[in-house]
């Protein structure tokens, strides 16, 4: 289970930095509103972190709120783009919400 969790984090983590630093013509079109899409894939990125490494969960939400900052400021060198403070400060909560939630499950749930 956890090389899984691991795959799909460092998955979700290109796939973001991918999707963050293509123009705006290439990034997919979702449904969901700018907010909830960001909500979403950096709280399943922090939850694959969180059950894939929950013994070292500081430096995980450091490394990985790092990650959201240099996302999100890389964009302002990409024409069409933009960086927002909202959109960093969404990514970093869902994505430290979303591994304190995979480190916690992961530790409390008994090993079969």
């Amino acid at each position: 289970m956890r090389r899984l969790a691991q795959a799909t984090g460092w998955i979700l983590l290109f796939a973001i930095a991918a999707v963050s630093v293509v123009p705006p013509e290439l990034r997919p079109d979702m449904f969901l509103p700018n907010a909830l899409e960001h909500a979403a894939i950096y709280f399943l990125a922090g939850w694959a972190f969180g059950v894939s490494y929950p013994n070292n969960l500081l430096a995980w939400l450091v490394g990985l709120s790092a990650f959201t900052l240099v996302v999100e400021v890389t964009q302002l060198w990409i024409p069409g783009r933009h960086a927002r403070l909202s959109d960093f400060l969404i990514d970093a909560c869902a994505i430290s919400g979303g591994l304190v939630v995979g480190a916690m499950l992961t530790r409390f749930t008994p090993r079969a």
